[in-house]
C-alpha cells in the first residue's frame, strides 16, 4: 500500500507563513470502477481520510461539494501545483490558479474523440489558460463550489485548440456520501 501525506494551507514551496499542516493519509478509496491503465479515464477520483483532524483557520477551510453540475459558459477557478516539463519535475514556489470556462461537451468529444462521458467535464480559456502536466487532482471550483478534480487533458499545456478534462463530481455525490457515511466521516474528514 502507498503512504501518501497530505499538506493543508500552502501556498508557497518556499516561504511558509505558519498556517501549513503536514498529516498522513490513514486510509485512501478510490472509486471501485476506476481503472488506472489510462485506457478508461472514467471514475479517476479518490476519496481520503487524514489519520488527524485539520486545524481550521483562515488558509485552511473545508469547501462544499457541488449538488448539480457547472453549466456551459461557466466561469471558474482552476489550481493546482504545475510541474514544469524538464528532464526532471520541478514545481513552481507558488500555487497556481487560472480563470476558465465550461465548455460544451460536443466540443470536447471532437477534441477527445471516444474518450469524454458524462462523467466528465470540460474546461478552457481562450486566452490559453487550462491544466498542464501535473495539474492531476488540482481543481476546478465555480462560484466558490469544488465542482470537479483535475483529470486529464493534452500535453499542449494550455493551447487554444485543446481543454482540461475535468471528473465531473456532481456524478458522484451519491458514491461520495454513502463511501463517507459507511466510514463514520464527515466531509471535513475525508
Amino acid at each position: 500500500m502507498r503512504k501518501y501525506t497530505v499538506r493543508l494551507g500552502n501556498h508557497s514551496l518556499q516561504n511558509e507563513d505558519g498556517s501549513e499542516q503536514e498529516t498522513a493519509v490513514a486510509q485512501s478509496i478510490p472509486h471501485p470502477c476506476y481503472n488506472s491503465s489510462n485506457e478508461d479515464p472514467n471514475h479517476d477520483l479518490m476519496l481520503i481520510r487524514l489519520c488527524g483532524r485539520a486545524s481550521l483557520g483562515p488558509k485552511v477551510k473545508p469547501i462544499n461539494l457541488a449538488d448539480h453540475c457547472p453549466q456551459v459558459g461557466q466561469k471558474c477557478t482552476i489550481s493546482s501545483w504545475s510541474s514544469v516539463p524538464s528532464p526532471q519535475e520541478n514545481f513552481p514556489d507558488t500555487l497556481s490558479c487560472a480563470e476558465v470556462k465550461i465548455i460544451p461537451q460536443k466540443r470536447c468529444e471532437d477534441t477527445y474523440p471516444g474518450q469524454v462521458t458524462d462523467s466528465t467535464v470540460c474546461a478552457h480559456e481562450s486566452s490559453g489558460a487550462d491544466t498542464c502536466q501535473g495539474d492531476s487532482r488540482g481543481s476546478l471550483v465555480c462560484g466558490g463550489v469544488l465542482q470537479d478534480i483535475t483529470s486529464w487533458g493534452s500535453d499542449l499545456d494550455g493551447r487554444p485548440e485543446t481543454s482540461g478534462v475535468y471528473t465531473n463530481i456532481c456524478h458522484y455525490l451519491g458514491w461520495t456520501k454513502k463511501t463517507m457515511g459507511s466510514k463514520g466521516g464527515s466531509q471535513d474528514e475525508l
